[in-house]
């Protein structure tokens, strides 16, 4: 039934041995026949771009075969039933660019299969039900631009099986539970642009499975990161870009010996950089690029001889350089433009 703009006939709920229904594009529909629940045998319900759809049936909640539930851009959706919590064989549900959406049901803690939840673009989403810690299947779970997001609740500690978690742009969110150092299987974490964060809890630094730790993007609230960020020793890559306020780094940073990629570009207050950077023996790539209020660079950074990039771009204060930068070997790309 794709791009049929208002075609939704009650009959359809006779097709009881559907297994697939697209209805991707219908963008007139308005609403969906009560007569869908009867779809017992369908597996797989694609809604995406039903963007005048208000409302969905509560019938919707019988279909308990179903795996995959893809309501992206359903944009005139602002609640779900209480019903969808009955779809517990639900393994993918995808509610991305239902920008009306105000919350979810608490019933949504029932989904006991779910593997992936992807909510970007929830942009008038305020709150997250506690209950959303009972998805202990979870391995991603994507909230990126979910700007009017306040806070988290502490049950996302919960989610042990979360390997992804994405909050880019959840400009709104002041702050982070303890609870979520309790991920302990987590690989990927992007804070990236959540602008209104004033602290990282120390239980970060829980997170050992972490290898990309990216919490880049005018965070000017935060000043400082917590030392525990040393303990990250599977860290691969870790940005920490156009973080205007932050004026240093921890020196436990010295424990990442993983660490491939560090980019902390645009951190204008930063004044200078540990020694124990020189540790970093895994390290190739450093960006520092308008890092405009350093004036050194520790001596031991020319123990990183893996190095193959160093990017100083725009380092204005800089006034001299250490004398171990010739023994950075590797060495592939220098760039000191504007270094004046």
């Amino acid at each position: 039934m794709r791009y049929c703009s208002s075609l939704t006939p009650n009959t359809l709920g006779n097709l009881t041995s559907l297994t697939t229904l697209n209805m991707r594009y219908c963008s007139s529909l308005t609403s969906l026949p009560n007569e869908l629940g009867n779809l017992t045998s369908l597996t797989t319900l694609n809604m995406r771009y039903c963007s005048s759809l208000t409302s969905l049936p509560n019938e919707l909640g019988n279909i308990t075969s179903l795996t995959t539930l893809n309501m992206r851009y359903c944009s005139s959706l602002t609640s779900l039933p209480n019903e969808l919590g009955n779809l517990t064989s639900l393994i993918e549900f995808d509610i991305s660019d239902c920008s009306s959406l105000t919350s979810l049901p608490n019933e949504l803690g029932n989904l006991t299969s779910l593997t992936t939840l992807n909510m970007t673009y929830c942009s008038s989403l305020t709150s997250l039900p506690n209950k959303l810690g009972n998805l202990t299947s979870l391995t991603t779970l994507n909230m990126r631009y979910c700007s009017s997001l306040t806070s988290l609740p502490n049950e996302l500690g919960n989610l042990t099986s979360l390997t992804t978690l994405n909050m880019r742009y959840c400009s709104s969110l002041t702050s982070l539970p303890n609870e979520l150092g309790n991920l302990t299987s987590l690989t990927t974490l992007n804070m990236r642009y959540c602008s209104s964060l004033t602290s990282l809890p120390n239980e970060l630094g829980n997170l050992t499975s972490l290898t990309t730790f990216n919490i880049s993007g005018y965070c000017s609230s935060l000043t400082s990161l917590p030392n525990e960020l040393g303990n990250l020793t599977s860290l691969t890559t870790l940005y920490r870009r156009y973080c205007s306020s932050l004026i240093s780094l921890p020196n436990e940073l010295d424990n990442l010996t993983s660490l491939i990629e560090f980019d902390i570009s645009d951190c204008s207050s930063l004044t200078l950089l540990p020694n124990e950077l020189g540790n970093l023996t895994s390290l190739t790539t450093l960006n520092m690029r308008y890092c405009s209020s350093l004036t050194s660079l520790p001596n031991k950074l020319g123990n990183i001889t893996t190095l193959t990039t160093l990017n100083m771009r725009y380092c204005s204060s800089l006034t001299s350089l250490p004398n171990t930068l010739g023994n950075l070997t590797s060495l592939t790309t220098l760039n000191m433009r504007y270094c004046s």
